[in-house]
């Protein structure tokens, strides 16, 4: 069993029990992916993790693909997540990856941009003690590069050359956190980071008569603390935030 200190905790004891049922934390060093189709709660999953791991002393970078400045602000006070002063402090950044139109990253020049290269040389964002992606699939998809080599049937390799900068970041005791929506994107992209991740939660949504129901699913968690919930109930509650339903065995 890895030490505490090797945990990066979700806080927020007194508010949830989020931390507790998935262990105590996220292990630094590790790659999370959260998979989940649109509506399972992936960007309010990255947010509760996210105020909770900058409340416990973390430094945080959030990168969304849907989300502006004001729009992250709005959203996160919606949940009772109070993260004005965290942003002023710098403890945690938040980025918005601005498509246009067309789903494209574009320059002032209407130009296409290699984002996925751009990210990887963005060193600011890289600085913190954990980076999320939300959504992940969005900005491969919209890449030029990744782009050409899926027409090539090379997704695979478009993925292992990412994971390898990952690896790269991961080995400085960092946690890098990707959401993606596997309706969006090739098994054959996904696939390999499915392959390498240390944590790697599934969200579903459950019609129950007239309810739907959220849950998590953990289908792998390396260096867990303690023990880990299989299955985690959950709901999205404005002025609550995350609520943790039940812990049911699949």
């Amino acid at each position: 069993m890895p030490r505490a200190d090797n945990l990066l905790s979700l806080g927020l004891g007194e508010r949830d029990r989020l931390n507790k049922e998935l262990g105590g934390g996220i292990p630094r060093g590790s790659i999370v992916l959260i998979e989940g189709d649109y509506g399972a709660g992936k960007s309010a999953i990255s947010q509760r993790f996210s105020y909770g791991l900058v409340e416990e002393g973390a430094s945080v970078t959030l990168m969304s693909t849907e989300l502006t400045v004001r729009g992250f602000i709005d959203q996160m006070h919606s949940l009772e997540y109070d993260v004005v002063k965290p942003l002023l402090n710098e403890e945690l950044l938040f980025l918005h990856a601005d498509f246009d139109s067309g789903g494209a990253f574009s320059d002032d020049d209407g130009e296409r941009k290699e984002l996925l290269k751009r990210l990887m040389n963005a060193d600011a964002m890289w600085r913190s003690d954990v980076v999320f992606l939300d959504t992940f699939d969005a900005i491969f998809r919209n890449d030029p590069t990744f782009e050409a080599l899926v027409r090539k049937n090379e997704e695979r390799q478009a993925a292992l050359e990412i994971i390898s900068f990952f690896r790269e970041i991961i080995s400085q005791g960092k946690v890098v956190v990707l959401t993606v929506d596997p309706s969006a994107v090739d098994d054959d992209a996904i696939g390999p980071f499915r392959s390498i991740a240390d944590v790697f939660i599934q969200l579903e949504m459950i019609e129950v008569g007239n309810d739907i129901r959220r849950q998590i699913n953990v289908k792998r968690f390396a260096g867990m603390g303690e023990q880990v919930g299989d299955t985690i109930g959950f709901s999205v509650r404005s002025g609550t935030g995350i609520v943790i339903e039940s812990r049911s065995v699949a």
